[in-house]
């Protein structure tokens, strides 16, 4: 619990240390479809929901910090048994941004572990013992922003750079594809 505590309150420190400057802050939300490599998984369908932070640092850069939660996990091979990884996600994304809207992203994120389920038909066995509380990643994408409105589209890709089992022989690391759409109130240039 300190762990989240401590992650909680680094994110809103960043955010309250970049509100002196010009920041937009935004709702975003959508799906996910994620997976653990180096394992015997399929695609697990989840969904994100959360707020984020865009500053302009000049004409052409921006930086985005955010916080939101994320349904991750995977599917065991051919059967219907589920791996439910919950997390509170934290990257910091690096943006280009051209004039049209168009922007590409790219920067580290900070995933803590809310609850893991390994989830059977209707039976549900808590498995959070063995996954490590925090997971490590890098995030590459591109978003689009109608200026006037403030209304985006978001796609990425989060790549895990730590293994997350707890289980020495094993060497997970999550991956998966967010699609999404965001809002920044007050948007300006």
């Amino acid at each position: 619990m300190k762990l989240y505590s401590f992650g909680l309150l680094v994110a809103f420190m960043m955010m309250g240390s970049l509100n002196a400057q010009n920041i937009n802050i935004g709702l975003k939300g959508g799906l996910n479809s994620y997976t653990i490599a180096n394992g015997n998984f399929d695609q697990r369908i989840g969904l994100h929901l959360g707020l984020l932070g865009h500053i302009h640092v000049s004409d052409n850069f921006g930086l985005q910090p955010e916080i939101y939660y994320s349904a991750q996990g995977a599917k065991f091979g051919n059967s219907s048994t589920n791996l439910n990884l919950d997390y509170i996600n934290i990257p910091v994304l690096f943006q280009y941004m051209f004039d049209n809207g168009f922007r590409l992203q790219a920067g580290p994120q900070l995933g803590l572990l809310v609850s893991a389920n390994k989830v059977a038909g209707n039976r549900t066995v808590d498995v959070k013992n063995d996954f490590k509380s925090i997971d490590l990643g890098v995030s590459i994408g591109a978003s689009y922003i109608h200026t006037p409105s403030g209304f985006g589209l978001d796609a990425r890709y989060n790549i895990g750079t730590s293994n997350i089992s707890e289980i020495a022989s094993n060497n997970y690391k999550n991956q998966g594809l967010q699609l999404g759409v965001f809002y920044l109130f007050n948007h300006t240039d």
